[in-house]
């Protein structure tokens, strides 16, 4: 279990864990004025934004030369990393949740979650751990701006914003998990 702890720690999963609560109770106390329109995604995608760009700073250890030279296989150990921090992200917007009005679905939840951790580890592959939250945050903020999405790709482009269901948000966010999870777990994090 100490290897787990020290795990933790040098990935500052501490620090990412408070980040993720913090914001989803931050969004949660605004949204509680009822200004938003019943079923707006924004606030919701908002807060899985914030939590995915959080546990991304723990995508890479303090020293990528030990990771790299270690004795044991890394592969498996980045890809549950980028699961389980998906899988905390989601949890802690649904229990935040629980304690008032349902700002978005299960399905919509999971979907989002995933996608951008997705997000997250291919940005950590391409640029890094320090600038692994870029990804989402360029992806989120294009989102929030473009155009209504009439077309494939339009809603492709606009997939954490979709209704849950919708076959272009499902398949997007499926990919960007997938590809995101395996470049991340074969590659490491880029120096």
């Amino acid at each position: 279990m100490r290897w787990l702890t020290l795990y933790a720690r040098s990935r500052q999963v501490p620090a990412s864990l408070a980040a993720v609560v913090i914001s989803a109770v931050t969004v949660w106390a605004l949204a509680r004025d009822g200004s938003e329109a019943p079923g707006d995604p924004r606030l919701p995608v908002l807060v899985l934004a914030a939590g995915a760009m959080a546990a991304s700073t723990g995508l890479s250890g303090q020293d990528l030369e030990l990771d790299r030279t270690a004795a044991i296989r890394w592969v498996p150990r980045r890809a549950a990393h980028v699961l389980l921090a998906g899988a905390v992200v989601c949890t802690v917007l649904l229990t935040v949740q629980t304690r008032g009005e349902d700002m978005a679905t299960l399905m919509f939840v999971v979907r989002d979650s995933a996608g951008l951790m997705g997000l997250a580890a291919l940005g950590a592959a391409f640029s890094g751990g320090r600038y692994a939250w870029t990804l989402p945050f360029a992806w989120l903020s294009f989102s929030f701006f473009a155009p209504p999405p009439t077309s494939a790709p339009t809603q492709v482009a606009t997939w954490m914003l979709l209704p849950p269901g919708t076959a272009a948000g499902t398949w997007t966010a499926l990919v960007l998990l997938i590809a995101g999870t395996a470049a991340y777990a074969v590659a490491g994090p880029r120096r």
